[in-house]
C-alpha cells in the first residue's frame, strides 16, 4: 500500500493472478501479523470453536454437517477448521470430496508440524476480506486506516463476518454491509456467550455494529502515470526496511503538490493549444534530499492525444539544456574562464546557427551561456572535445547511448543527443547541489547508490551563478517575464529544432523543477519556445511553492565558489571595469585576479609570441578558439571544410597579416573574415601587422 509523504492513500501495488471465469485479477495484503487476541477470538468464535481441541479436523463438526448435509435439517456445512481453510487457500482447487478429504490430511499435518498458533497467524494473513484484501493486517487498514491491533469490538465483529462468503458480505455494498452486520451480531454474542467480552462492552460493540457506517473508500488520486513509475521502480530497485507485517510504502510524493502542479501545468498548456501544444510533463525535486514532490507525466493519462504516455520519462530532443554541462567541464579543465570573451560571430564551419538568426558579437562565458547562444557553445565544444563531452554526459546519466560522439558532432551542443525530462533534471542536480550527483528519491527505503562528485564546486556554482543573472540574459530574454523571479533562481531553457520539444530546468534554493511541453508525435509547433511556455509553468510552480508573487522581493542569492571575489567586468572586453567600458557584469574571479595580481587582463588564447606584443593586446584571433578541435566531413564540398578566421584590431591599420603555421596566409581588411581550407593535423594561426612589428598570440587548432 503506497501513501504519500504525508500519508494520504496513493495507491496499492498487488499480486495478479488467473482466477477462473474472471481472467486475471489483483490481490492485496497478506501481511504477516501477530494474530492480536481480540481478533483471533471473534474469528474462531465464527469459524472454529473448537480449535483448542481437534487435531486440524473436528469429528463433531463433521458428523454434524453431513446430517445436515444429508437430511436437511439444519443449516449446510462444509465443517471446515481453520486448519482445512489454510489448506485449501494455500492450494485451491476444486470443491469435491476427494479434494475435501485432502484439505482434511493436510490439515492435520499442518497441525502436528506447525502448531495451532502459527496454523491461526497463516489463516489470519491469507484469509479474503473481499475487494481483493487479503489478511487482517490489510484489512484494518483497507478499510479503517489502523493497524489491526487498535480495532473496536464492532469494527472486529464486522471483519470476522466477510470471510465465510467475501463477495455476499462486501461491506462496501448495502446489502453485503447488512448481511456482514447481522453476522457480527451473532460473533458478538457468541464472544459474550463465552464470557471474551463483558456485557457493557456487548452493548456498546452492538449498538455502534447496528449504526456502522464504513470510511470511504480509499481511491488512488488521478496521477496514473506517477503510480506506473513508482511501481518500475519498487520492482526494479526494491525497498530496504519495510515492515512486512504494516506493508506501507511511504512516498516523497506531496499529493497536495501533485494536485496543483497538474492545475498549474494543464491550465498554461491550454493557452498553448492554438499553437500546436499537446502535451506536458513536469519533475518537482527537493533540493538536498532529492525526493520527488511531484510528477506530471502527461496532460491527463485519458487525454488525448497521447496521454497515455509518460513524457518525463520519454526521451526527446534536449535543445540547450546540455549547454550548462559543456561549460562546467571547460570550467573544470581550464579551458574557459569566467572573464574570458567568447566570440559570438557567423561561423560557416560549424554548420550551426543561433536560433533567432542573429549574432550578437564578443561576450563573456555568462552572457554567451545566459542567452543560450549557439555558436559559442559549438566552439566550446570543440575545444573540450567530443569524446569528452559524450562521456562527462554520459557520467551525469543524460544519455546512455552506445553510437560514437562524432554521430552526433557538434550539433550535440545545441539538443542532438536526445535525452528524458528525468535524466535532465537529475544531472541538474550536480549543477544545484555543488558538482555532487545523486538518484532522485521516490520512496522511503528505496536503495540508492551513494551520490559521487562529478565536478568541483567551484565549476557548479559558477554555471549557477552564470544561469540565475536576469542581466546576463539580455537582449535574448526580457526582464520581467517568465524567466525572471522574485527570489534567485539558475534556470536554463531548451527548444529544439522546428519547435518540437520546449524545456526548462530551473531551481531555488529549495527546490528543482523541470518542465517539457510538446506533441505527442513530435510534430513542430508554432513558435513554443522553453523560456515562453515551458517558462511559464516552472514560473507558475516555483512562486507557489515559495507562496509568492511574481511581484514580491525575497533577499537571498546563490553562494560563489569557494576563494573567489566580485569584480566588475566589461561586457565587451573582460577587463576590469575602469569607469569608461559601457555596459558592465558582475563576476567572480579567483581572489588573487580580483586583487589585481593580474597587471594585465590580456584575454586573447595563450601561445607563443614569435614577435614583439604590445602591452596590451592590440591584435587578437578570435575565430578559431584556441584548442579547439575540428572535423572534416570527406563527402563534404571542398568549400564547405574551411574555417572562418576572425580578428579584433585595436589599431588603426589598414590591413592585417594572417599567417598559418608560421607562414602567410592572407593580408586583408581588419574587420573581414578569411576561409582557411582545412587540413589534418595540427595547426596555428597568428595575425601580424604588414610592417611585421606586432603580433597576436597564436592559436593551435587540431583537424581530424
Amino acid at each position: 500500500m503506497l501513501t504519500d509523504r504525508h500519508g494520504a492513500f496513493l495507491t496499492q501495488l498487488g499480486h495478479e493472478r488467473e482466477v477462473r471465469g474472471f481472467g486475471r485479477m489483483a490481490e492485496y495484503g497478506y501481511w504477516p501479523v501477530t494474530p492480536p487476541e481480540r481478533v483471533a477470538r471473534a474469528m474462531l468464535a465464527l469459524e472454529d470453536q473448537r480449535f483448542a481441541y481437534h487435531p486440524g479436523i473436528d469429528p463433531a463438526a463433521v458428523l454434524r454437517a453431513a446430517w445436515n448435509n444429508l437430511t436437511g435439517a439444519g443449516r449446510r456445512s462444509g465443517a471446515s477448521t481453520i486448519a482445512m481453510q489454510v489448506a485449501r487457500m494455500q492450494d485451491p482447487g476444486p470443491r469435491h470430496l476427494w479434494a475435501k478429504a485432502v484439505e482434511a490430511g493436510t490439515a492435520i499435518a499442518l497441525t502436528l508440524r506447525y502448531g495451532r498458533e502459527a496454523v491461526l497467524a497463516q489463516y489470519l494473513r491469507l484469509v479474503p476480506y473481499g475487494n481483493g484484501s487479503h489478511g487482517i493486517g490489510h484489512a484494518a487498514r483497507y478499510y479503517f486506516d489502523k493497524p489491526a491491533g487498535d480495532l473496536s469490538w464492532a469494527e472486529i465483529a464486522l471483519l470476522s463476518a466477510i470471510p465465510q462468503a467475501p463477495a455476499l458480505h462486501n461491506p462496501r455494498h448495502a446489502e453485503g454491509l447488512a448481511r456482514a452486520v447481522a453476522r457480527g451480531h451473532r460473533a458478538l454474542a457468541l464472544l459474550a456467550a463465552q464470557g471474551a467480552i463483558g456485557p457493557e462492552e456487548h452493548a456498546t460493540a452492538a449498538a455502534q455494529l447496528a449504526a456502522f457506517v464504513l470510511p470511504a473508500q480509499p481511491l488512488r488520486p488521478d496521477a496514473l502515470h506517477l503510480v506506473l513509475r513508482l511501481r518500475e521502480i519498487v520492482d526494479r530497485v526494491g525497498i530496504a526496511g519495510l515492515d512486512p507485517g504494516d506493508a506501507r510504502l511511504r512516498t516523497t510524493v506531496d499529493l497536495g503538490l501533485q494536485a496543483r502542479v497538474a492545475r498549474l501545468a494543464e491550465a498554461r498548456l491550454d493557452a498553448l493549444r492554438p499553437a500546436g501544444a499537446q502535451q506536458v510533463a513536469v519533475l518537482v525535486v527537493a533540493r538536498g534530499t532529492r525526493e520527488v514532490l511531484a510528477s506530471l507525466g502527461s496532460a491527463g493519462y485519458a487525454a488525448t492525444p497521447g496521454g497515455a504516455f509518460d513524457y518525463s520519462v520519454a526521451s526527446r530532443s534536449p535543445g540547450s539544456t546540455l549547454k550548462p554541462f559543456l561549460y562546467a567541464l571547460a570550467l573544470q579543465r581550464g579551458v574557459l574562464r569566467p572573464d574570458e570573451i567568447m566570440a559570438d560571430l557567423p561561423d560557416r564551419s560549424l554548420g550551426i546557427g543561433n536560433a533567432d538568426g542573429g549574432f550578437l558579437g564578443p561576450l563573456l562565458p555568462r552572457q554567451a551561456l545566459a542567452n543560450s547562444r549557439n555558436i559559442p557553445a559549438a566552439n566550446l565544444l570543440r575545444r573540450i572535445g567530443l569524446e569528452s563531452a559524450f562521456q562527462q554526459l554520459r557520467e551525469l546519466g543524460l544519455h546512455d547511448s552506445e553510437v560514437p560522439a562524432a554521430h552526433f558532432g557538434l550539433s550535440m551542443a545545441v539538443g542532438s543527443l536526445p535525452t528524458g525530462l528525468d535524466r535532465l533534471v537529475r544531472a541538474y542536480g550536480a549543477l544545484a547541489e555543488d558538482g555532487v550527483l545523486g538518484e532522485l528519491v521516490w520512496y522511503h527505503g528505496q536503495r540508492v547508490a551513494p551520490p559521487r562528485r562529478l565536478m568541483p564546486q567551484s565549476a557548479a556554482r559558477q554555471v549557477t551563478l552564470f544561469l540565475a543573472d536576469p542581466q546576463a540574459r539580455l537582449p535574448s530574454f526580457q526582464r520581467h517575464g517568465t524567466t525572471e523571479y522574485p527570489f534567485a533562481v539558475a534556470l536554463k531553457t531548451g527548444t529544439s529544432q522546428g519547435y518540437r520539444d520546449a524545456w526548462i530546468v530551473a531551481w531555488s534554493d529549495a527546490f528543482l523543477v523541470g518542465v517539457w511541453v510538446g506533441r505527442a508525435d513530435a510534430g513542430p509547433m508554432l513558435g513554443v519556445t522553453g523560456g515562453q511556455a515551458a517558462g511559464a509553468i516552472a514560473q507558475a510552480i516555483l512562486l507557489d511553492l515559495h507562496g509568492t508573487s511574481a511581484d514580491a522581493l525575497v533577499a537571498g542569492g546563490f553562494a560563489a565558489p569557494d576563494g573567489t571575489a566580485p569584480v566588475a567586468l566589461c561586457a565587451r572586453t573582460g577587463r576590469p571595469d575602469d569607469g569608461a567600458c559601457g555596459p558592465t557584469l558582475l563576476e567572480w574571479l579567483p581572489a588573487e585576479d580580483a586583487l589585481g595580481a593580474r597587471a594585465e587582463f590580456d584575454l586573447t588564447p595563450p601561445g607563443d609570441v614569435e614577435l614583439r606584443a604590445s602591452p596590451v593586446q592590440r591584435l587578437s584571433v578570435v575565430s578559431p578558439e584556441h584548442n579547439s578541435r575540428f572535423w572534416r566531413n570527406p563527402e563534404a564540398l571542398p568549400r564547405l571544410n574551411r574555417i572562418t578566421l576572425r580578428a579584433a584590431v585595436r589599431l588603426a591599420v589598414p590591413q592585417v597579416v594572417w599567417h598559418v603555421d608560421g607562414e602567410p596566409f592572407a593580408i586583408t581588411d581588419p574587420g573581414e573574415p578569411v576561409y582557411w581550407p582545412m587540413t589534418p593535423g595540427i595547426h596555428q594561426f597568428q595575425l601580424r601587422l604588414p610592417s611585421g612589428e606586432t603580433a597576436s598570440r597564436q592559436v593551435r587548432i587540431v583537424v581530424e
